[in-house]
């Protein structure tokens, strides 16, 4: 017996009836031989963790762009924090630890530079539209590997596309990653912000701290703890009315005080204006994109549109910046 069999029997006899077994995937795109030591979800995990688009977000926006300050967190570090929360309400649970990590490692790849911002303005220029959870399946599934993907499990693929406030996963470790999203950027930007001179902590409503605690760690603390204790032995994965109620508020408190704060959103329509313009650059210079995404175009296997949209959601932060001042911005005149 393997050691990969020994790891899927000793889940099938220690977890939850309700967790998503790795013996029991519904599978790959494209079948492989399985791995002699690792399951099928752990082995996505880390298929995720060496790909090239999981390092790019280390340099991509989480809410404020271009901090400057080394703690304010990137979207990977909002990844990784997302991935600790999951980790622990399953593990908690006796659910799948693997399949949501997995998910919440790639939930985030196909946010583009500028987080939200950048992510409106290719809505808006692109004739298909854009939406950063579908953008992440289209990352592993065709971007990565030099467009061969990163063939995960249907499980993985189903959690990524489903993580936003109105997807509905068909995995509890899922819902469990759909979930922790949430808990993790609330508290996170609250923190954020509190550094960055938007808030201080007096300033969130009583009417919320009351429930959920009157610092970041107590928050978490609560909010994981009342996920784990209300879904305990339960095919679902929920927060008491009380404490769902209350993170919905503070999740409105932010949308008003930060998200939307001019002071820390000041500088987004430039942000909107860059992504916007490269769009419109490089479908009249189609030629300038790197060869493998002109590969596509000769293969047809991608419109114009959503090859320059693949090219430019893959951006990070500085690159954005770095090409719209090579194609828009005057260099110094050399005599």
């Amino acid at each position: 017996m393997t050691i990969r069999e020994q790891l899927e029997e000793r889940e099938t006899a220690y977890l939850s009836p309700y967790a998503a077994l790795s013996s029991k995937s519904r599978g790959r795109r494209d079948e492989e031989q399985e791995c002699d030591i690792r399951p099928v979800f752990q082995r996505d995990r880390d298929r995720i963790l060496h790909c090239k688009a999981f390092r790019r977000l280390k340099q991509k926006t989480q809410v404020f762009l271009l901090p400057k300050g080394d703690h304010y967190r990137t979207r990977l570090t909002h990844t990784l924090e997302v991935s600790q929360n999951a980790r622990t309400i399953a593990k908690a649970l006796k659910l799948n630890e693997d399949l949501v990590e997995a998910i919440a490692l790639g939930h985030d790849l196909g946010h583009t530079p500028f987080g939200h911002a950048g992510e409106r303005a290719l809505n808006k220029v692109n004739p298909f539209g854009f939406q950063h959870n579908v953008q992440s399946v289209r990352v592993v599934e065709y971007l990565e590997k030099q467009g061969r993907g990163l063939n995960l499990t249907w499980e993985v693929l189903d959690g990524i596309r489903n993580h936003k406030t109105s997807g509905k996963p068909q995995t509890l470790e899922g819902e469990i990653v759909r979930l922790s999203d949430k808990i993790a950027y609330i508290n996170h930007d609250i923190d954020d912000a509190i550094r960055g001179g938007l808030l201080k902590e007096e300033d969130i409503p009583a009417e919320y701290t009351r429930i959920l605690g009157t610092s970041t760690r107590m928050r978490l603390d609560t909010m994981v703890h009342n996920v784990i204790t209300n879904s305990m032995d339960l095919p679902a994965i929920q927060m008491s009315p009380e404490v769902a109620e209350a993170m919905a508020g503070l999740r409105r408190f932010m949308f008003v005080n930060v998200y939307q704060n001019p002071a820390a959103k000041r500088e987004e329509e430039k942000a909107v204006h860059m992504v916007a313009n490269l769009y419109e650059y490089y479908m009249k210079h189609i030629e300038l994109l790197p060869e493998q995404f002109l590969d596509r175009l000769k293969n047809k296997d991608m419109t114009e549109e959503q090859t320059v949209c693949d090219y430019i959601a893959g951006m990070t932060d500085n690159y954005a910046v770095k090409k719209f001042e090579e194609y828009f911005v005057p260099e110094s005149w050399n005599f």
